[in-house]
């Protein structure tokens, strides 16, 4: 992917203000593939109930 879907400098202000962490290049291109992934799946679950808008119901993240 050449553009990231996630804000590099608030993510890393979330880890080090939330954990104390730095931030990997690798962190940001891993979570913004995620954020992709996630965006498919409101798509295809927007699509398949015959809407062109995505709701909150279309992403479903398990909790862990």
């Amino acid at each position: 992917m050449a553009d990231s879907l996630v804000v590099t400098s608030k993510v890393k202000k979330f880890m080090r203000e939330k954990g104390g962490c730095n931030t990997s290049a690798e962190t940001i291109e891993v979570l913004s593939r995620a954020v992709e992934r996630l965006c498919q799946k409101g798509i295809d679950s927007a699509k398949a109930d015959g809407r062109k808008t995505v709701v909150d119901r279309d992403i479903v993240i398990a909790h862990v």
